[in-house]
């Protein structure tokens, strides 16, 4: 049994996503391939070669994969799955990341089969735990179909270790460019903090926040932490800060080290994407807040006194 793991990189380096989706791989067992699908990204599949528990490497180094457009991925995907026959791959693994999402359910409609998202424990080669209703409960999913096609969640699941494999890299010379999609431009935010789903801290805003200049004492205190910065659904809905700093069930997932809530009520939706985190500490003046039965800590007070103060005090 052989599972495949789809790499989630920047070219020169792998993304952590992708160590947690190894995780789960391993739980699984048997044989892991890792494929890295990229334009100049041999540095990615020397990295993934010496992921613990590898013992493949397929580069897929082509212009048509240098944006990691699905339309072009998925059809490698796809063809590597029906090249291999019947030693076929078993499981297809792929973080539950934007460009997972964006990919493995095209891989699994071109395969007839049906797809399990977002899990977050390994029962069995075919059983998996993965969150419904917005955290609230944890649905056993048993699957029967010959390939099974999952994204994981990688807060479910510890990061493989980076180094101490060595496993062998192939290059791969089929080329899918399917010519449905061409990329045309790109905007990346640019910020001195760790990126949300990485940090070991995160200060996160909300509603109670009243406006976006407010977050400046949120950039402060991170700043001191060095912590990365997230909001909930409501203060992105205001338009207080961009939408990539929403941490919630349709934001970013997060379970770091520390979760700081500031100015947040705790709707389930928010809760979704953070109570996972080791330890949450919530900041409201409201006492009732749904925030508070989640909290580790929590201080009733007015964020504009204490949030300051915590920061002089740091």
């Amino acid at each position: 049994m052989a599972i495949l793991v789809i790499a989630e990189h920047t070219h020169a380096a792998l993304a952590a996503a992708t160590l947690n989706t190894v995780t789960a791989a391993q739980q699984i067992g048997g044989d892991i391939h890792v494929l890295v699908a990229g334009q100049g990204a041999g540095a990615a599949a020397e990295a993934a070669a010496k992921v613990a528990g590898v013992t493949k490497v397929l580069l897929a180094d082509n212009a048509a994969y240098a944006h990691g457009l699905p339309e072009n991925v998925a059809p490698l995907i796809v063809a590597l799955v029906q090249e291999a026959g019947a030693d076929s791959y078993s499981h297809i693994l792929a973080a539950a990341t934007s460009n997972g999402k964006n990919i493995l359910p095209r891989v699994a409609a071109a395969l007839d089969v049906d797809q399990i998202s977002e899990i977050i424990a390994v029962e069995s080669a075919d059983t998996f735990k993965r969150p419904i209703y917005a955290g609230n409960a944890i649905a056993t999913v048993q699957s029967s179909a010959r390939v099974k096609v999952i994204t994981v969640r990688g807060t479910g699941f510890d990061a493989a270790a980076a180094e101490g494999g060595n496993a062998v890299i192939e290059a791969l010379a089929l080329v899918t460019d399917s010519g449905q999609s061409v990329f045309v431009s790109e905007e990346l935010a640019k910020s001195d903090r760790p990126e949300l789903t990485a940090a070991k801290i995160v200060v996160s805003g909300g509603r109670g926040m009243q406006n976006g200049d407010n977050f400046k004492h949120l950039y402060a205190l991170a700043d001191k932490l060095g912590a990365g910065v997230g909001a909930s659904r409501a203060a992105v809905d205001a338009g207080f800060v961009p939408n990539d700093m929403q941490v919630g069930q349709t934001g970013k997932i997060v379970a770091p080290q520390l979760y700081i809530a500031v100015g947040i009520s705790g709707a389930i939706q928010h809760l979704a994407g953070m109570k996972d985190s080791r330890v949450i500490v919530a900041i409201n003046k409201d006492e009732e807040a749904p925030i508070f039965q989640v909290a580790d800590y929590g201080l009733v007070a007015d964020l504009f006194d204490v949030v300051p103060e915590l920061e002089r005090a740091i």
